[in-house]
């Protein structure tokens, strides 16, 4: 009988069984869609080994909310702010910024579509959240998930988990939310717009940047620097080509380190009798709402900015929904709308653009939020 009351079948209730089935659709989503394996896999493993049942003070500290326990430790790196940065450090070693380089202007579109931050931050003001609380939620329209975490686990802890889901579930549910968006703000001859080709960008333009821009964001948000220095660090690092290991290391195993770390932690966050609340629920719809406020932000900039363009110099709407920093998934998206209009509009390269550029201006909306809600 001690056996038997010490086993998951004793102790599990509904909310565990809903869980573990969230569980295994991430997982199913994952594997058949791919649907960012690469966070769905960890995430849905995580939710399921949060969600096996045990006594929860039965002295065996097995859960991630019980102090002590393996679980628990590892998820410091969450609530501590700890594996955001270090995974900015590997997007930056991973990403070339030569299109927004050479087109700076769609760095705007990057800002548009921060829109969907500050409308969901006001909406979640409405429903009784507070500031902190609220700016968190709000920062989920950025499609960023360190992002996310990081502002979360400064301004509202105990939210970090929910916030994280919703985040990295709609970053990796990009292909279904965004098209229908993008199809519905746009015409069919928006979308056969074709852009001119990038223009070559120099080493010296590209060893540049990162100094400048940790420079420029760190003046006017320094609440971001724990995100952009390390994101332009790890660019520093690609660019320079005189500390080529390093970068492999930060985009390569470390990265790879922090990130099965993350989304396991992040899953078993999801424990049933902590994470199935009325605030839960609530996150998700706001955090649904900003991302689709924050996608047509971008979309509805670009065909502002078109009407001050000469013909030749108009830019394809679909590329300003990948202004949220969903990277590269959103640019995909705008890359597969464009080609279903016309198969020989190839809107990747430009799309990169304010894709990276949403990373930038997602840190940039958490580090002004920091700087009012601390």
């Amino acid at each position: 009988m001690q056996f038997f009351g010490y086993s998951g079948f004793a102790n599990a209730t509904p909310g565990h069984l809903l869980m573990i089935l969230v569980g295994m659709v991430f997982i199913y989503l994952a594997i058949r869609y791919e649907y960012q394996p690469i966070l769905l896999v960890p995430i849905g493993f995580g939710i399921l080994i949060g969600n096996t049942p045990f006594i929860e003070h039965g002295g065996m500290a097995l859960g991630i909310y019980q102090d002590g326990s393996v679980l628990n430790y590892l998820y410091q790196g969450v609530l501590k702010g700890i594996f955001p940065p270090l995974i900015f450090l590997g997007i930056g070693a991973m990403t070339d910024f030569s299109p927004l380089i050479s087109n700076p202007k769609l760095i705007l579109l990057g800002a548009a579509a921060q829109l969907g931050i500050f409308m969901t931050y006001l909406g979640a003001i409405s429903l009784g959240f507070t500031n902190p609380e609220s700016a968190s939620i709000g920062i989920i329209g950025g499609a960023d998930g360190p992002t996310a975490i990081f502002l979360s686990s400064r301004l509202a802890p105990h939210l970090v988990g929910s916030i994280a889901i919703a985040a990295y579930t709609y970053m990796a549910l990009v292909p279904l939310i965004q098209p229908p968006i993008m199809r519905l703000l746009t015409t069919q001859k928006e979308r056969r717009i074709k852009m001119k080709p990038p223009r070559s960008v120099t080493k010296i333009e590209k060893v540049m940047f990162p100094v400048f821009g940790l420079l420029l964001t760190g003046f006017i948000a320094p609440g971001s620097l724990p995100l952009l220095g390390m994101l332009f660090l790890g660019n520093l690092l690609k660019e320079s080509m005189v500390t080529k290991r390093l970068a492999d290391t930060a985009k390569n195993a470390m990265i790879d380190i922090v990130t099965i770390i993350l989304g396991v932690t992040i899953g078993a966050s999801t424990q049933a009798t902590t994470f199935l609340t009325h605030n839960s629920a609530l996150i998700f719809i706001l955090g649904a709402t900003a991302f689709m406020f924050s996608t047509a932000g971008g979309i509805l900039f670009a065909k502002f900015m078109n009407i001050f363009l000469s013909e030749g110099n108009k830019i394809n709407p679909l590329i300003g929904a990948a202004g949220v920093a969903a990277v590269p998934e959103s640019a995909r998206v705008a890359q597969m709308e464009g080609l279903k209009a016309d198969p020989e509009n190839h809107l990747l390269m430009h799309a990169m653009a304010p894709n990276v550029s949403g990373i930038i201006g997602s840190a940039i909306a958490a580090g002004i939020m920091m700087s009012f809600m601390v």
